[in-house]
This record gives structure tokens, sequence and C-alpha cells, in this order.
């Protein structure tokens, strides 16, 4: 499918990069220019081993590049401002997720892509993986209410350590991260989300006094479904049980069970963090001995992505979208409902209160 989306990458870190590269490699997308404050822009040339055109400034890029698409992957503070300007120039946008900074921000940014007729599409990459699909399907028939626990902490170090304390300029690691659990969450059961409590500490001077690098949140729903999220980011971040993703309920339990992708040194690394390997159904009937009378199963898929397959997977979506008019309003609607659930986590967390959503 040759349409020929003229795009403008912003942001040429690991997503903007892992995009860009999609991009280049898919047909029907051409990069008109890679935005950057640093030097990002040029390596990610050299790794693609291309010369597309190199901006430093977002405004400047817009202008001379008229994209048909920007592909925005810059920090959260930014995403509220650029991707409104991208819709006033006629783009239609790709956006990393968190949609923006603030809850106000995001739903300025949804009514701009409805106000200017644009197809907007934020990065929730786990809704593009086959296992985690299958893992909210099996999720859904456990039974009601469902507890659902989750984490993904990060002993980061070198470069994404850099990466971390740059986005805890803006956003905790609940907040940036538990956007795309929480949607997990709600995609798991059909109750509503009722109220919120969360834990948080400061770990280091590294960062804003007014933020903290460790958190868990605790979201329940109006059925008696509760769930929890974890996020730490750090060189202090123990790498024990660093990565949970399970969910039970009155008819059993289903778990995603990493191999390679929990091993020592890899917590920080983006490959380890979408990889499922298998997954683990249990069974929780019994006979009159309280003896299961189904043994575990254990899912093996043999389409099991690479993070980069993932981007494609996004970038094609987001194609389809433009050339195809798919409505996006449900897709809209549900990151801001994560974000909104995220960020009363957060005041949670600062007002040391529950909160009611």
């Amino acid at each position: 499918m040759d349409v020929g989306i003229k795009i403008l990458v912003v942001g040429c870190g690991n997503m903007g990069a892992s995009h860009a590269r999609a991009y280049h490699d898919l047909p029907g997308f051409e990069i008109v220019g890679l935005v950057s404050r640093g030097e990002s822009k040029s390596r990610l040339n050299k790794s693609l081993q291309a010369a597309y055109p190199e901006f430093d400034d977002f405004e400047e890029a817009l202008l001379q590049t008229k994209p048909n698409a920007v592909c925005i992957s810059t920090y959260p503070d930014t995403h509220e401002n650029y991707a409104i300007r991208s819709f006033e120039a006629g783009a239609h946008v790709f956006l990393e997720k968190p949609l923006a900074d603030t809850v106000l921000g995001a739903q300025n940014v949804i009514d701009a892509a409805i106000k200017y007729n644009k197809k907007l599409v934020v990065g929730y990459i786990l809704r593009y993986h086959p296992s985690w699909k299958k893992f909210i399907a099996i999720s859904r028939k456990m039974g009601t209410p469902l507890i659902m626990r989750m984490n993904l902490n990060q002993q980061s170090h070198g470069y994404m350590w850099d990466v971390h304390r740059n986005l805890m300029n803006s956003l905790s690691p609940i907040v940036d991260c538990g956007v795309h659990y929480i949607d997990v969450m709600c995609q798991m059961t059909d109750a509503k989300p009722v109220r919120v409590s969360a834990i948080g500490a400061r770990l280091t001077n590294d960062i804003p006094e007014t933020n903290y690098n460790y958190g868990q949140l605790q979201l329940h729903f109006d059925d008696g479904s509760v769930g929890w999220y974890e996020a730490g980011w750090g060189p202090m971040v123990s790498q024990t049980a660093f990565f949970v993703k399970d969910v039970f309920g009155p008819k059993g339990a289903v778990s995603i069970v990493p191999n390679h992708a929990v091993r020592e040194g890899v917590s920080d690394s983006v490959e380890a963090h979408t990889k499922t390997e298998s997954i683990r159904v249990h069974h929780a009937d019994i006979d009159v001995n309280n003896e299961f009378l189904k043994a575990d199963e254990w899912i093996h898929l043999e389409d099991e992505p690479t993070h980069q397959d993932l981007c494609n997977r996004e970038q094609l979506f987001f194609q389809k979208a433009i050339v195809e008019d798919l409505d996006l309003k449900k897709q809209s609607e549900d990151a801001l409902n994560s974000l909104r659930i995220a960020f009363a986590c957060d005041q949670a967390v600062k007002t040391k209160s529950i909160i009611t959503l």
C-alpha cells in the first residue's frame, strides 16, 4: 500500500528512533524530517544509513516540511503544544503516551484532533501485542471480582538513567508507565473504576523535590475488582521480582511468565518490557478432596514480536487509520481515561489520601 504519507519525526530517542525505523522500512511512508534538540537525530540518520533533513526546532521543521503526519516522541511536557500545532498545520498525529502532562492538556489534544478532523493515535504499544491480547482475553474469563497485579521496576543506569531523570522533570514513573497497565486493567473488566490510593518515595536527590522515583498505585472498581501497579526507576532499584503480570479471580489465574526478559541486567531494557514468552493458565476447579481437576495450561504463542515489530504494527495501524478514515473516538477516550486515573494516583501519593474518581 503506497499512499506516500509524508511524516515528520519529532524526538529521536528510544521510541522516536523505533518509530522512524518503521517509517523508513514500511512502504507508504516518507520521512520528511527528523527533529531533536541534541545529536540524536544525526545518530538516527546514521543508523538508518539515510540523509533525512535534520532540524533543531519543531516549528521550523513543521513550516519547512509541510507533513501529512507528525510522530511525536518527545518528553511529555511538550506533547500538548506539539500535537495541537501539528493539527493546526493540517497533519495527523501519532503521539507517544502519555497524551499530555495534565488531564486538561490531554483533553485539549483530543479536542484539537476533532476540530481539525485529523487522526490521533496514542502509542499504547501493548494493544498491538498478540500475547497481551490473549492475556486480557483469558483474564476476562476468570470471573468477578478480579485481582490484577502488575509491575515494571527498572534498575536504570547509563543512558537509561539520563532518560528517566529527564522524564521525572514532568512525570512520575506510575504516571508515565502506569497508563499502559491501567489501560490493560480497564480492558480486563467492564466494571467502572471508582477510587484510587497510592504510595510513593523519593530515593534520590537527582530528581525534583516534588517528584518521586518509586510508586505503587491501587485501583478499585465498582464490581469489587482491584488492581495494583508498581514502578520504580533508578540505579538503586532491586531487580528481584521486577516483572510481575498476574491476574486471578474466582475461576482461576492467568500469568505472563517470562524467561529471558527477567534475566540479570535487563530491567531497564525497552526490548524486555514487552516480552511475554509464555502464558500460564491455572484453573480453580477442585474435587471433593479439594484437589485440582485440571492441570495448569501453558500457552506458547508463535507470534512473539520484538519491540521493533510492535512499533511497526503501531505505525501500520496509524497508516490504516489515515487511509481508511477509521473512527478513533474510543481509543482517544481510553487514553484519556487511563491518564485521568494515573494522575489521580499521583495526587493520592502527594496528598496521602484516597481519591474518588
